[in-house]
């Protein structure tokens, strides 16, 4: 059996005409805005107010920018949501796609094996010789009965009582024959406008022999014209009546029920997609917190280590990586603590040793000093080499007096005996004293 595709399948994009905008036209305030840069029709530069609507979109939107990049939680369950999403969508498509080849599938092998049932008893009901009596075998008068002009009429009621209501019955004769006050008008069931059937399709029909079908939109006129056009399949067949004139026999099949049912389907995916989406949101959620959770707690315990509260530890739960994490983070805060008593320790030895240094060389310092003042006043009966060294050895004893001094304030800042007081010194006396040795 040949097949036509006259007219798109229901649910196919089509095209519309519509009035053109004209490449430079534009229709709104913000066409003008983002395209020419300008918001007023007068030429009024639009780049400040530009600015000012970014600006007051934007303010709502920083916290919940702030907090998605500060929240990694937030983060994770987003992606989640949004990957879920697409999966839903990609399969709900594919079930629908699915589910919508199928209906169409079943209902096309219906339709054809319904309409090849019709255009059989329509071929023979053509061909019946006439009954005895000069009666015809549908009960009409001899020869002038089966060239009546209620054969047609007949035909179509015959074949439309085999099924009310799911399927309607059109007989159309050529198209310069299909006027309504000829013998050949066009003959329809159930109010079905004879429009309904696509130029197209007639025109397969009127070149070939064999059936043709296509989709296309079922309207209704008489008194089921304020029934809703709806999807259906027109399947037609060329044949000829009983005086050999060919005509053309059409069945149309509403597709209501299919798309009752794809609609059905389409809200249970659709329910079902979303119930899906928030409970992996939910489950997203609860999984993150519980590793989430450890790492706050590490990162706060970590922040109050750092403002020496070297006590702090995690509480540690389980033995999972997580626990692994905790017991590890609270052997290195340990460790830490331990390293930073033991240098606290070593600086106060440190300190101690400084101090008792100190104290300890201004003993013998004093005692060397008081025998250098006397070498010192006496120089004058030495040798001249003998008087230099003298000098030089009063010279370093003072030296040496001065450091000790500053040691011994350098432990008393370390022992905080004492507070660093700033002053402002001469520099150049500094340098001065320096060249000069």
């Amino acid at each position: 059996m040949s097949g036509g595709s006259a007219a798109p399948k229901p649910g196919e994009p089509g095209v519309r005409a519509g009035r053109s905008a004209g490449p430079g036209r534009v229709f709104s305030w913000f066409g003008r805005l983002f395209q020419s840069g300008r918001l007023l029709q007068d030429g009024s530069p639009g780049g400040p107010v530009l600015r000012l609507l970014v600006r007051w979109v934007r303010r709502p939107l920083l916290p919940a920018v702030r907090l998605y990049r500060r929240n990694i939680q937030l983060r994770v369950v987003a992606a989640t949501l949004l990957m879920s999403l697409g999966v839903v969508l990609l399969l709900g498509f594919v079930v629908i796609g699915q589910v919508r080849n199928g209906l169409l599938e079943a209902k096309e092998k219906a339709a054809q094996s319904q309409a090849a049932g019709g255009f059989t008893v329509a071929k023979e009901k053509a061909d019946a010789p006439a009954a005895p009596g000069g009666r015809d075998g549908d009960g009409t008068s001899g020869k002038s009965g089966r060239n009546s002009v209620n054969w047609r009429s007949d035909l179509v009621e015959q074949l439309a009582s085999g099924g009310p209501g799911a399927f309607n019955v059109v007989a159309l004769s050529p198209e310069a024959q299909n006027v309504v006050s000829t013998n050949r008008a066009p003959r329809v069931s159930g109010g079905v406008d004879f429009a309904s059937v696509p130029a197209d399709l007639r025109s397969a029909v009127a070149r070939g022999t064999g059936p043709y079908e296509t989709y296309a939109q079922i309207r209704y006129t008489g008194a089921t014209e304020d029934r809703e056009p709806e999807p259906g399949l027109i399947v037609g067949k060329r044949l000829n009546d009983v005086d050999g004139n060919a005509y053309e026999l059409y069945y149309l099949f509403p597709l209501t029920q299919e798309e009752q049912s794809l609609n059905l389907v389409k809200g249970t995916l659709a329910t079902a997609g979303l119930f899906v989406v928030v409970l992996l949101g939910a489950i997203a959620w609860l999984v993150v917190r519980q590793v989430v959770t450890p790492v706050r707690m590490a990162a706060g315990i970590a922040e109050r280590l750092s403002t020496g509260r070297l006590q702090e530890r995690m509480k540690v739960t389980g033995e999972d990586d997580i626990a692994r994490l905790g017991e590890a983070f609270n052997k290195m805060a340990q460790n830490l603590q331990l390293k930073i008593q033991q240098l606290e320790e070593l600086s106060r030895m440190q300190r101690r040793f400084v101090s008792d240094v100190s104290h300890e060389l201004r003993t013998p310092l004093t005692t060397v000093r008081m025998a250098a003042d006397v070498i010192h006043e006496a120089r004058s009966d030495f040798d001249p080499v003998t008087a230099r060294s003298a000098e030089l050895l009063g010279d370093q004893l003072d030296r040496f007096e001065s450091l000790l001094s500053d040691l011994l304030e350098i432990s008393r800042f370390d022992a905080g005996a004492a507070a660093l007081e700033a002053e402002p010194i001469d520099l150049r006396v500094v340098v001065r004293r320096g060249v000069g040795g």
